[in-house]
């Protein structure tokens, strides 16, 4: 196994079984149901010295999520050009997450995912097997839109464990 199948398949296993596009459903509501309960101040919180706040952990999934749609939409089109990779921490250094408040970021996140919802759910079954390159790395258009739920309850695991146990939640 390759280290991108290896970096691809943690995100993976975080997937219940089942129907993968209703979990798209289930990861947001889990995730819209603990940021609708923090305070402004607690989303401005960070687990340790240089890590993301909570807001900027949100708009990260929403950055990520809208890479994810492009290349679902490039590559169920035909896209046959490499797609660039993108570098997270630079994404979410230029975010401005911190000068946002939470309900625009929760918003934004809402709509994100809805778009996500309605893109993957009217692909007609063949083209979610189109496969393209992104960043160097073949991939089809099924296993980026599973990326987007795994990559979800991954950031929800370390939100559960680092951000909301030293919050006083867990």
């Amino acid at each position: 196994m390759t280290d991108f199948q290896k970096y691809i398949q943690r995100y993976l296993d975080q997937i219940p079984s089942g129907n993968w596009i209703n979990e798209l459903q289930i990861s947001a509501d889990k995730t819209i149901g603990i940021y609708s309960n923090l305070t402004e101040e607690q989303s401005n919180f960070a687990y340790a010295e240089g890590k993301w706040t909570l807001k900027g952990l949100l708009l990260h999934l929403s950055d990520t999520e809208r890479v994810f749609q492009y290349r679902i939409l490039a590559f169920a089109r035909g896209e046959k050009n490499n797609l660039p990779g993108f570098d997270e921490n630079e994404y979410a250094e230029n975010s401005f997450a911190g000068e946002r408040s939470l309900e625009s970021l929760l918003e934004e996140y809402k709509l994100v995912r809805k778009s996500s919802q309605i893109l993957l759910e009217t692909l007609q079954p063949s083209a979610l097997q189109n496969t393209g390159t992104a960043n160097g790395h073949e991939i089809s258009v099924e296993t980026i839109g599973k990326l987007i739920i795994g990559h979800n309850y991954h950031h929800l695991n370390i939100i559960e464990e680092r951000y909301l146990s030293k919050l006083g939640w867990m």
